[in-house]
């Protein structure tokens, strides 16, 4: 395992997974079924990156953003072709967070919500770009 692996709660990990397979290219590695038609855990491969996906456990403290009311956080994809992979989340029922665009950091990015509430980064590198460049641009942007 990797040293860091990400853990997402889902309602219906099994049509999650299934989601993240058809809109985002993951692949399914490993399934880990409970007593009661449960998934302790899902393990999806994205690229040469891992990310496990389980049901809520309300009874335990495990709840999904559709239950917190949001997520605070993205989980972000690199990607050669952006805006086939950006169609196809957004033809399988994800919603525009931040618009696909070409940015000041020199890539093509934008952010979807998924239909279980996790927010996901899309990206393809446009360009490299000076670490001056960024900050100067950021600061216009932020106002600073």
């Amino acid at each position: 395992m990797a040293t860091l692996t990400p853990h997402l709660v889902v309602r219906d990990v099994v049509r999650a997974a299934e989601w993240y397979v058809q809109a985002l290219g993951a692949q399914e590695r490993d399934r880990i079924p409970l007593p009661g038609g449960k998934v302790l855990t899902i393990e999806l491969a994205f690229g040469d990156s891992t990310v496990k996906i389980a049901d809520e456990f309300p009874d335990h403290g495990i709840v999904s953003p559709l239950t917190l009311g949001g997520t605070y956080g993205a989980l972000q994809i690199a990607t050669d072709d952006v805006d086939t992979l950006w169609k196809r989340a957004l033809d399988a029922g994800a919603t525009v967070f931040h618009p696909l665009q070409d940015t000041f950091w020199g890539e093509r990015h934008g952010q979807v919500i998924d239909p279980f509430g996790h927010r996901w980064g899309m990206a393809q590198h446009l360009r490299d770009v000076s670490p001056e460049e960024v900050a100067r641009e950021a600061a216009k942007l932020f106002g600073a």
